[in-house]
């Protein structure tokens, strides 16, 4: 079981009542948290990394299905995940960002930090390796928890400049240039120097959000056609 994974596990212990996903009742896997008609399971992709990444999941981000967090701990070995509170936090994160043997970046637009803390580039010192911190949540939840937590303030701020719109097609943002949390992922992965994983995130969400789609609309899963073509060479 993956970080998300047991976030999503100890956030349903505590609910008062089942999490039911917009949209259907239909009993879904697990593992991938799609209807099991459309498991996309067996379509996992490992890929080693250098990079490590850190979720901090706003409440219910880590139950809701659609929600790609889960799919960058697929992929990325060392990924932890942390649930977000205005009035709390647990001491795990911050001795994660304490841990000399990473080296930090908060990811997120420059335009909302101050101009001595953003960076476009990872530059990793000897004997670190790079710790991307990702605030996932809606966009409107995102720049409040980028407010309303001061132990991520001493980071960089490292400000990703896509250069193209966002794919994502599960949860739209009013912006067409907010990125999901795994595109984002992905840059960070290239610019980190992980092409391969950085690649493999990508063509995944791709799957993932096809077999998401074909179970909500009911359309049958093409495994000839090029996304899972594509993935095939990083499969286990």
């Amino acid at each position: 079981m993956h970080a998300v994974a047991r976030l999503r596990a100890e956030r349903l212990a505590r609910s008062l009542k089942p999490f039911v996903a917009r949209g259907s009742r239909a009993p879904r896997c697990p593992d991938c948290r799609i209807q099991f008609s459309h498991c996309v399971c067996a379509w996992r992709p490992r890929v080693e990394t250098r990079s490590a990444m850190c979720l901090l999941m706003h409440d219910v981000e880590a139950l809701k299905p659609s929600n790609t967090g889960w799919l960058i701990a697929d992929l990325v070995r060392d990924t932890s995940a942390f649930g977000w509170l205005r009035t709390a936090v647990d001491p795990a994160l911050p001795a994660l960002l304490e841990d000399p043997q990473w080296q930090p970046y908060l990811v997120f637009p420059g335009e909302y930090a101050a101009p001595e803390r953003v960076v476009d580039e990872v530059r990793v010192e000897e004997g670190k390796r790079p710790l991307f911190v990702l605030l996932d949540a809606t966009w409107t939840e995102a720049r409040k928890m980028f407010r309303k937590s001061p132990y991520l303030d001493r980071l960089p701020v490292l400000s990703l400049q896509p250069e193209q719109l966002s794919r994502y097609r599960l949860r739209r943002s009013k912006r067409d240039d907010h990125l999901c949390t795994a595109e984002v992922a992905a840059l960070c992965l290239e610019l980190a120097g992980d092409a391969a994983a950085a690649d493999a995130l990508g063509v995944y969400l791709d799957v993932f959000t096809a077999h998401y789609l074909g179970a909500k609309y009911h359309h049958e899963i093409d495994p000839k056609d090029d996304a899972h073509q594509r993935l095939k060479a990083f499969l286990p």
